[in-house]
């Protein structure tokens, strides 16, 4: 069976990472290289450990969130759903059982907030991871006198965290924000279809989806 070392060892998915990754910072969006990618895959794998779901259903997540931004590479619009079909030949080559490959493609195409439904435990897990990756160190801008709203908000953000808590009833992101930096309601103006995407993976997953800002719980 196909693992996610064996993935992150391909030199061919390695620059396909880093080749799509070129093309977003040509764009001007946040950093969505190695950093991105390893922290969403271990990330939704560890959410459905926490969980209790099987290892390979673990090593499935994990997978699927280190390809899913290669789509970036062909185009930033609709880049989940050309990233899915990237996907699907990259894993069919390496040998990967077809079950799995489904599964990996259906949550690689089902990532994005604009057209993403958590249809599987899989894809929930790396909608939570992904949309949990809010930090400064993704902003590439150094010159704040130029920022825009999505550099603000991603910079102010200073600590985050995505937990579920003891009896596996709440998952909860916790944001540290500069609110010198940007506002509380800067966030929700460029994120709330995101929260709304994560509020439906936490329920595919059992769970009642939480954000706390500066340690108030505000959803």
């Amino acid at each position: 069976m196909l693992t996610y070392e064996e993935v992150k060892k391909s030199d061919a998915i390695r620059t396909y990472i880093i080749r799509a990754d070129e093309s977003l910072a040509a764009l001007g969006y946040t950093e969505h290289s190695f950093a991105h990618v390893v922290h969403v895959a271990e990330m939704a794998g560890q959410l459905l450990r926490t969980l209790g779901y099987d290892e390979r259903t673990v090593e499935l997540a994990k997978i699927a969130g280190y390809l899913h931004d290669i789509g970036n590479l062909v185009n930033r619009s609709e880049h989940s759903q050309s990233g899915a079909v990237m996907a699907w030949s990259i894993l069919n080559d390496m040998g990967c059982d077809p079950a799995e490959v489904a599964t990996i493609v259906t949550a690689i195409g089902n990532h994005d907030e604009g057209t993403g439904v958590p249809v599987n435990a899989v894809a929930a897990a790396l909608i939570l991871a992904d949309k949990a990756d809010v930090r400064w160190t993704r902003v590439r801008n150094r010159d704040m006198s130029t920022f825009d709203i999505h550099d603000r908000v991603n910079y102010s953000v200073k600590k985050s965290s995505l937990t579920v808590n003891e009896d596996q009833s709440i998952v909860n992101l916790n944001l540290t924000v500069d609110t010198k930096l940007s506002s509380v309601m800067d966030y929700f103006e460029i994120f709330m279809n995101r929260m709304i995407l994560c509020r439906k993976a936490a329920d595919k997953l059992g769970l009642k989806f939480t954000l706390t800002i500066n340690d108030q719980q505000l959803v």
